[in-house]
This record gives structure tokens, sequence and C-alpha cells, in this order.
């Protein structure tokens, strides 16, 4: 718990009104505080007012006493703020939090609003009867409540919620959301808190409650659920008459998921040759999405492959894009892109060579020696199957300072894959490389 919490705690033990002694705005401050009030009232029962806490004196009173003959006007006056009603809602003794929760339920709107998250803890408490009470105040007054203050309970309700009686408040706040007027959910969705911010853009999504326009451009936000949820949201209103304002934002996002819903956007809209152009995308997921958009017209992407391979210009992607829909016997055109003077074309059509089944140990071998990275990578992944065939002599010959450092750390994978009782040899041969990954790597060999 931290020091800011106990911090908290004491301040409204003194007197300090809730909104000041803590940042109400804040869900960690309001579960933290529940602990540290406890925890005080256990450690350092001197550093509560008598007034809040000698039992019998105040809110034990509120146990035993009828709640209809309580003063209620003359006690809201004095504390418009509730730092004891407050301090009560949070008491390790479950029958004074009971009591406070109905003496809570009596208090008139606008004084019981800043009480709402501790309303919103107990919900969740561990005792059924505080538990009962709190969630029938909450049932009450979620639906009265302003944006403001529903925006405020949000984060303290999805942090209850991981609690094992904390699911009531969820489903109460999914209610509200889901039911209440507009302006409450607009609030909300601008929040800062992240799973607030998920939960209601998957309501503003079952409420439609923007135009798809609208979630086509929240496609762009920083989080990238967010975005997943907003593109699920504009592409349940494509049809036939959508335009590029909805379509264009989703199929130019960087995020691969988003672009991947709006490639089958294009099926609804019925714009399957603008699918044409995803075939090579990046993201394997995206061009099976453009494969399939074709499908449902009757256009088969294979041939469509072939000729983006056979090409002048070849996207650094179709060579796996080929392989992923083709047949074996393109293995052939894709040896032949093992040469070109693309890289990503090289890298691509290694792992296409792979994904057919088609590797030759044999002619891989020599792009091990690729100036590429990528190609380098893809040419290791193909050959660790076959590392028993490997010339082992060669392999280690490649870990040489002379040759680069994406070739040496093939080289050493490679080996790794083979084992045998040279490879601890060779790892006392790199404990002290200069290239950390190969020093890392041969240490933690020859400790296991």
């Amino acid at each position: 718990m931290r020091d800011t919490h106990t911090e908290a705690a004491t301040r409204l033990a003194r007197g300090t009104p809730l909104t000041s002694a803590i940042d109400t705005s804040d869900a960690s401050a309001w579960t933290g505080l529940d602990l540290a009030v406890r925890q005080l009232a256990r450690t350092r029962p001197s550093a509560m007012p008598d007034h809040a806490w000698a039992t019998g004196r105040r809110f034990h009173w509120l146990w035993d006493a009828p709640l209809p003959t309580l003063n209620l006007s003359r006690r809201s006056r004095r504390e418009p703020d509730g730092p004891g009603l407050a301090l009560a809602l949070c008491h390790p003794d479950g029958r004074i939090r009971e009591a406070a929760l109905r003496r809570a339920a009596l208090l008139p709107a606008p004084v019981l609003r800043p009480l709402l998250p501790l309303v919103v803890i107990r919900s969740a408490d561990w005792a059924e009867a505080v538990r009962d009470v709190a969630r029938d105040l909450l049932r009450s007054a979620l639906p009265a409540s302003g944006p403001e203050t529903v925006a405020v309970l949000a984060p303290v309700v999805l942090r209850v919620a991981a609690r094992r009686h904390g699911e009531a408040a969820r489903a109460l706040l999914e209610a509200a959301l889901r039911e209440g007027p507009a302006p409450v959910l607009d609030t909300v969705l601008d929040r800062d808190d992240r799973a607030t911010r998920r939960l209601a853009h998957r309501i503003a999504v079952e409420r439609r409650h923007f135009s798809p326009e609208r979630f086509a451009r929240a496609a762009t936000d920083p989080d990238v659920v967010i975005q997943d949820i907003c593109a699920d949201g504009a592409v349940a209103g494509v049809g036939p008459d959508t335009g590029d304002e909805v379509l264009a934002p989703l199929l130019r996002s960087p995020r691969s998921r988003v672009r991947a819903a709006g490639v089958t956007a294009l099926r609804r809209a019925g714009r399957p040759e603008r699918a044409e152009a995803f075939l090579a995308d990046r993201s394997g997921l995206v061009r099976a999405c453009a494969r399939y958009v074709l499908r449902q017209y009757g256009i088969e992407a294979a041939p469509l492959y072939r000729a983006l391979c056979a090409g002048g210009s070849v996207p650094p992607a179709a060579p796996l894009g080929l392989a992923e829909c083709g047949a074996r016997d393109d293995a052939a055109l894709l040896w032949g892109l093992t040469d070109h003077p693309h890289p990503g074309v090289r890298a691509h059509a290694v792992a296409g060579l792979r994904t057919l089944d088609a590797t030759d140990w044999a002619r891989l071998v020599p792009l091990l020696d690729d100036p590429a990275p990528g190609v380098v990578r893809e040419t290791v992944t193909a050959l660790v199957p076959w590392t028993d065939r490997l010339p082992r002599a060669e392999m280690s010959a490649r870990l040489g300072t002379e040759h680069p450092r994406h070739v040496r750390v093939g080289a050493f994978r490679l080996l790794v894959a083979h084992g045998g009782p040279e490879l601890r040899e060779v790892a006392w041969t790199l404990i002290d490389d200069a290239e950390p990954k190969l020093r890392a790597d041969s240490r933690a060999l020859l400790r296991n």
C-alpha cells in the first residue's frame, strides 16, 4: 500500500472533505483508500478521531438506531463531503459498513454522489449483507447519475470487477451505458483509463452510437484494441453504397488487423477489384482476406500471384503469397527469385519454398552468406530441419569475426540445432565474443 493512501485516510479522519482528501478521478486512489482506512484502524486506532471510530458513539448507533429517526438534514449540512461516512464505508467491521450504506441511501443525491465510488467497492464486499445493500444502492443511483459521475465510477467498477464478487457492479455499469442517454456514453468514451475506454467503445459499437464514417476515423486510436473494435463497428455499416470515407481510413491503416477488416469489407461493398492491391500485403492476415474477397467473386488468386512474381517489379511479399495458395509446381518460380536484387523478395521467396515444403538444403546453404539479415533469418529457419546434413565445418567457419553479425548468429543457431559433443567447445570460444547475442547465447548454453 502506498504512503499516499495512508496519508489520504489520515486526512479524511481529521475531517478533510472527501473531494480534497484524495484524487477522486483516480480509481486506484479509491481502492487504496479503502485498504488504508482498515489498516489504519487496526494498527493505529489513535490516529482515528473518537467521533468517527468510538464503538457505540457514532456508527454503532447507526446500526442500532432506527434510521428514519436520524436527523439527516442537520448532519448533511455538517458533512457535505461526508468524511466520517466515507471512513465508515471502509470500516473493518462489516456491521458498520452495512450501517453506513443504509445511512448513505437516505442522503440527497448531491451529497451521495461523491461517496458512490466507495459504494461500488462495497458492492464486491466479502460480506453478503454489505454487498446486497451496496448493490441495491448502486442499482438505484447509477441510472440517475450524470455523465461526469458515471465517468468517475467506471474505472472503479472495472477495477472491482476483477474481484470475486465484482461482476455485479460491472453488469450495472454496462446496463447504464447501454440504456442511458448518449451524453453519458460520450463522456466515458473520452476517459484516460484504458479499460474504461475499451468497454465504452464496445458498447458504442453495439448501440451503433456513431456512423460508419466516425467508427472508421476512430480506428486510428493509439490503443490497438480500440482500433479493432472501431474497425468492426465501421465494417458493420458497410454496404453497396458505402464510399471511401469509410473504406479509405481502414485500408490505409498501418495496423494489419484494421487493414484486414477494411479488405474484408470490400466484399460487402461489392468492390473485389480493390482487393487485388492487397494480395501482396506485408501481413499474412491481410493477404488471406484479399484472397477470400476475390474467391467470393469467383476470382482465383494463384494466377494473379504468378503474374506478379514473373513481372519486372515484384512486390516483396508476392512470393510468399503465391506459396500460401499455389501448388508445389510453383517452387520453380520461387527458386528463380532467390537471387532477386530486392532483399525482401529473396527473403519471401525462401519463406515461400519452406511453406511449399520444397526446400533443397544444398541450394539454400549459399544464402547463409546473403548481405541481408532477413534473407539469412529465413534461410536458417528453412535449414533447421536439415541440420544433420549440413557440413559442420562450413557452419563453424561462418562464426569467424570476418563475417557479418547476422551470418555469425545464423550459423551458431544451426550448430545449436544440430547439437553434438563439439557444441560445447564452440560455445567456449564465444563466451567473451564482442557480439552480445553470441556471447549471451553461448553462456546460456554452457550453463544448461
